[in-house]
């Protein structure tokens, strides 16, 4: 049994779990039968965090539904097939985080042909209808990770400052969005010959494993002279720290910022000195707004005004969205996520226990 399975077995709502192939879940309750289609295993929150605080949101609001939870895991026919037979199973309301946005098409196809209304979550997924999308500001996220990687350059010693971008999957919304905010930082530093970018790549699927053979060969190619890893979340900055630690460097000896999630590795790799930030989204507060707005859709409801703020363009509609608020998290403010309740201090400071950080707070 998976740890998630545990989780969300544990949990007082009816839940199925696929975690392989796409056929699937047992006879369902009666009641609304809500699917959860999460993208990958790479992004290590979705099953981790995601999935069971929308599954607790979800018995809170609407005790009698059942959501069932299934993974894409990176590919997107797949998860089109799973969002078929989804349909097929009777689903009243599909949660979607794509596999892949620029290959969603199809599966948001046969919901529309079906009838089945779709509820965009954090991804997201061009060519087709949907009725929502909640999702953190992920131009406020760039514009952090942005922001302080100047800072970071600003304290640097005078000179050129090499810099290797690690991105995230290519062509999805949040990318490009958190390329432009970073941009907006990083442009006038290139401009004026303060930065140079010596080596940039996407990862593929979001991958810590590609994210961390970028970093290797870059490392491999410029000879070490890399100043500053800058990526897009946490799986991307984590692949750098491992590069670092694969090629005996020393924590903060190249600076490793961009991260993204507040996982608990990241956190641990800040207090270790290995990463310099992340950025915290609250996920609680997400599964809040998309439980809200699931009711919505289900119960054929006005979208929740309290959460709606904007729209997304898709290529096909302009999908009304709920643009949730992000915060940057470095070691001066770690304080902020345990507060929140996400981890102890027993947790972040593993393998950092001597640190004055850690032993202001053990």
């Amino acid at each position: 049994m998976t740890r998630l399975t545990k989780i969300l077995t544990n949990s007082s709502a009816a839940v199925a779990l696929t975690v392989a192939g796409f056929t699937a879940a047992p006879a369902l309750a009666d009641g609304e039968q809500v699917f959860f289609m999460l993208p990958n295993s790479t992004t290590i929150r979705f099953e981790r965090r995601d999935a069971p605080l929308f599954v607790a949101a979800m018995e809170e609001r609407m005790p009698g539904a059942t959501v069932t939870v299934q993974n894409g895991e990176g590919d997107p026919v797949r998860q089109q097939r799973l969002v078929e037979d989804a349909i097929a199973q009777g689903a009243d309301l599909i949660v979607y985080t794509s596999s892949d946005a620029n290959l969603s098409a199809g599966a948001l196809r046969a919901a529309e042909e079906a009838g089945v209304p779709v509820l965009l979550y954090e991804h997201d997924a061009i060519g087709g209808l949907a009725e929502a999308h909640v999702l953190f500001n992920a131009r406020a996220v760039g514009q952090a990770q942005g922001q302080r990687a100047a800072e970071l350059i600003e304290a640097m010693p005078e000179g050129t400052i090499r810099i290797a971008r690690v991105k995230g999957n290519q062509g999805e919304y949040g990318t490009t969005q958190y390329e432009l905010g970073q941009n907006e930082y990083l442009d006038p530093l290139i401009a004026s010959g303060r930065v140079e970018i010596v080596c940039e790549d996407f990862t593929p699927n979001w991958d810590p494993v590609q994210a961390q053979a970028f970093a290797e060969d870059c490392l491999t190619r410029t000879g070490g002279e890399v100043d500053m890893f800058l990526g897009m979340n946490d799986g991307t900055t984590g692949g750098s720290v491992a590069a670092l630690i694969s090629q005996g460097y020393a924590p903060g000896e190249i600076v490793v910022t961009g991260g993204q999630d507040a996982t608990i590795e990241a956190l641990q790799f800040i207090a270790q000195g290995w990463q310099d930030n992340t950025v915290f989204k609250d996920l609680r507060v997400m599964a809040e707004a998309a439980a809200d707005m699931a009711v919505a859709i289900l119960n054929g409801e006005d979208l929740p005004a309290e959460w709606m703020n904007g729209e997304v363009d898709n290529d096909y509609m302009m999908v009304p969205a709920a643009f949730l608020p992000v915060n940057n998290v470095t070691l001066d403010n770690i304080s902020d996520v345990v507060e929140a309740g996400i981890y102890t201090w027993a947790e972040v400071c593993q393998g950092a226990e001597d640190s004055q950080l850690c032993q202001d707070n053990l």
